[in-house]
């Protein structure tokens, strides 16, 4: 794979140690003239000295030397993580058995025997030079390769925030969308923007009772305040009848949970799918005896059991134009003569066992009167309708 040359790529550097100086000085003539750059030391160490100015490539040392022999020096070099992969050649007598194995024992890369033949200390040296390139390019191209995953990384980091950014922001878009749905039915009809805030939290309240997960409840708090979303395609003169309504009417009037399911239908949002089922389904009953379908018990979809329990009382317990609101312990009578009937058992249970927590929401958002836009349509409506009459 790797088809390259010492002198091609770099001259590479060799340390010579050696006590003798006529040895020193002849190794050094032979390998310059090879094009090696060389230095040399007396023993092992003053080459240790010089590991760390000269940073050699490879180490051609003799065993025997005062101070510090051959061996010593290549165990200290080959236990440096800075230096354990300098190559070291270790010069030791013909016959040297038991030194060659501390050699390897020490780490040593490869050995000349005395006296030094020329070829083979030519062919040992650019051996071990190449396998010295070889790994040299190795650790290069790992560098290089971490650096590229590193800025690889980077590049995916800052790509997943800009992606939850923009997450982010479709999902402030999702909810901008449901609460402007919201307000819109709501100025249709008599409630104020409190009765959607009471039944959001009536719900989550229930909910975290129940155990639903973060997620769920999330649904919960943001589909739920489409439940009557249908009302904006119920005529007016059938939704703002101040007294009963007829048989006739009634049915019309039913219909708003259908209407609310078609316009929230298709979406790929989740908040304005779990509306859909809730508008749909808000008004079934657990005996079966609700509308549109008159679905039972379990098939009815629980958020819209747990809004049904909610927004039943919260019309009970709301003034309105053709009645009083009724007194909370009436109202929550109400329901529970509901359970097993009108409404789950399981969620009339919990919604009494956390009675207080629904009286604290309803009491910090409890009505102040119409809405100032609700009352600003009414007085047009009847506007319109005295010069209609007249």
């Amino acid at each position: 794979m790797f088809n390259f040359e010492p002198d091609l790529i770099r001259q590479i550097k060799v340390l010579i140690v050696d006590d003798d100086p006529d040895v020193r000085e002849l190794l050094s003539e032979i390998l310059a003239e090879e094009d090696y750059l060389v230095e040399t030391a007396v023993d092992g160490m003053e080459a240790l000295d010089k590991l760390e100015s000269f940073k050699p490539d490879l180490i051609l040392t003799d065993y025997q030397m005062p101070r510090m022999d051959g061996i010593t020096l290549c165990k200290v070099v080959k236990n440096n993580p800075e230096t354990i992969d300098v190559g070291v050649i270790l010069i030791t007598g013909f016959n040297d058995f038991e030194v060659r194995v501390q050699g390897l024992s020490a780490g040593a890369d490869d050995f000349l025997s005395k006296p030094v033949m020329l070829p083979e200390l030519k062919a040992r040296i650019k051996s071990l030079a190449k396998a010295k390139l070889y790994h040299d390019f190795l650790k290069e191209y790992q560098k290089s390769l971490e650096k590229e995953v590193e800025k690889k990384a980077a590049e995916l980091m800052k790509a997943n925030l800009a992606l939850r950014l923009a997450y982010k922001e479709l999902e402030d878009l999702s909810l901008e969308i449901v609460y402007r749905l919201a307000r819109a039915a709501e100025y249709r009809d008599e409630h104020t923007g409190n009765h959607i805030q009471r039944i959001s939290l009536y719900c989550v309240a229930i909910g975290k009772r129940l155990g639903l997960t973060e997620r769920q409840l999330d649904l919960l708090r943001y589909g739920s305040i489409l439940h009557d979303i249908g009302k904006l395609g119920i005529p007016d003169e059938v939704l703002l009848k101040p007294g009963s309504l007829t048989p006739e009417e009634w049915e019309i009037m039913k219909k708003h949970t259908i209407i609310g399911a078609e316009m929230l239908k298709g979406t790929r949002i989740a908040y304005l799918k779990a509306g859909e089922k809730i508008a749909l389904y808000h008004h079934e009953r657990w005996d079966g005896k609700g509308y549109p379908f008159g679905v039972k018990g379990e098939n009815i979809p629980i958020i819209a059991r747990i809004v049904s329990v909610a927004d039943v009382f919260d019309a009970l317990t709301s003034k309105r134009p053709y009645r009083e609101a009724m007194d909370t312990e009436t109202a929550f009578e109400i329901i529970a003569s509901g359970k097993g009937t009108q409404f789950d058992p399981l969620i009339v249970d919990t919604f009494l066992d956390i009675k207080q927590q629904i009286l604290e929401i309803k009491e910090l958002f409890k009505d102040e009167g119409e809405s100032h836009l609700f009352s600003l349509i009414k007085s047009l409506r009847e506007h319109k309708n005295s010069k209609n009459s007249s």
